[in-house]
């Protein structure tokens, strides 16, 4: 199961693109009520927006980023378009997934 919800719309020659990104988003600052362990960091590092496999958007984030991150960019395309986004984080996980521009 995906762990990125992406819808890309295009009007007048702009798509575009709106994602959400299940993920903790852990800064490392916090601690575990239960135990007083600080819980790890862990979180979203690079996000990469392709349109038929041309690089459109790359983002870096960091800790500060809220839990289920949401994106939105835009970039000249048109209907039909394959939009792949891709996320890796601090711990190696990684995920992606492709939609088409509607």
């Amino acid at each position: 199961m995906s762990t990125i919800k992406i819808r890309a719309k295009e009007s007048n020659g702009s798509v575009t693109v709106k994602a959400l990104i299940k993920h903790p988003m852990e800064t490392g600052q916090r601690t575990d009520k239960k135990t007083g362990d600080k819980i790890p960091a862990h979180f979203i590092q690079e996000v990469v927006g392709k349109a038929n496999n041309e690089e459109v958007i790359t983002v870096h984030w960091g800790p500060a980023v809220s839990k289920n991150p949401y994106l939105t960019f835009v970039y000249n395309g048109s209907k039909g378009d394959k939009v792949e986004l891709t996320w890796l984080d601090n711990k190696g996980n990684k995920d992606s997934l492709i939609s088409e521009v509607k």
